[in-house]
């Protein structure tokens, strides 16, 4: 009979998320796509056609790019300029800046597709619809969130002040023993 420690047990591994799995086939299924595209319009036209889009495509990139962010930087400064004078800050609803940067840099990646789905993304009623979507997609994840994760953590944000300061502070009991003899020592501060 041996004696000894118990041999460990290892928790059983997490499943992968289906994105986890299928994200990197993904993009290897584009990358492929993209350079045989490539290769069939160079057969089609010239090496130098192919040369001459993805620089323009690049140029185009850039360009979107820098103009949404400008934007972005004009609506911050206007923000902050109507917090300082006191007036409420108006929302303007998103105006799709964060959709113009990502058309610009699908525009900017070598390829015919990323370009296709890039100059879809510069259409406004496209990015309206995609802004939708997103809002009421992250608005039911929200909601459904369970205590302990990151829509638990917004909620939690939302319940405290308005400047976002937490007071910190310690429950005093009343009719209960008071003194030094009762005390323990420093208590942790409160959790939920």
């Amino acid at each position: 009979m041996t004696t000894g420690a118990p041999s460990p047990t290892y928790p059983a591994r997490p499943r992968r998320s289906r994105l986890r799995i299928f994200l990197p086939l993904g993009i290897a299924a584009w990358l492929v796509l993209e350079i045989w595209l490539l290769t069939v319009v160079a057969g089609a036209a010239s090496g130098f056609t192919v040369f001459l889009l993805l620089v323009a495509g690049f140029v185009l990139g850039a360009v979107v790019i820098k103009r949404a962010g400008r934007r972005a930087f004009r609506n911050l400064s206007e923000t902050l300029q109507q917090q300082q004078s006191g007036a409420a800050p108006t929302t303007g609803g998103g105006n799709g800046n964060g959709l113009m940067m990502l058309g610009g840099l699908l525009l900017m990646l070598p390829g015919l597709i990323s370009d296709a789905v890039g100059l879809l993304l510069l259409i406004p009623p496209v990015q309206k619809a995609l802004s939708r979507y997103a809002e009421r997609t992250l608005d039911r994840k929200m909601r459904a969130a369970v205590p302990g994760t990151l829509g638990d953590a917004f909620q939690q944000a939302r319940m405290h002040r308005p400047d976002g300061k937490v007071v910190q502070g310690e429950v005093i009991r009343d009719g209960g023993p008071q003194g030094p003899a009762s005390d323990p020592g420093p208590h942790p501060p409160l959790t939920r």
